[in-house]
């Protein structure tokens, strides 16, 4: 039997300017290039580091 994997969307809501060369390469490696884009990715360990890393800059929703 196959699991189902959740997937969460995260929302720039801040933009990287300012912020420390780790939290511009973190929006980058979560796939970011605009303000206000949405991505969609499997929720993982490694996701949820992401996230935890940069929150002040994204809204997250579990989908």
């Amino acid at each position: 039997m196959s699991k189902k994997r959740k997937k969460i969307r995260i929302t720039q809501i801040k933009s990287g300017i300012g912020y420390k060369p780790k939290a511009k390469a973190t929006l980058k490696a979560l796939g970011f290039r605009k303000m206000q884009q949405s991505v969609e990715h499997f929720d993982s360990p490694a996701i949820r580091g992401m996230i935890n890393v940069i929150p002040y800059l994204l809204k997250v929703e579990e989908i």
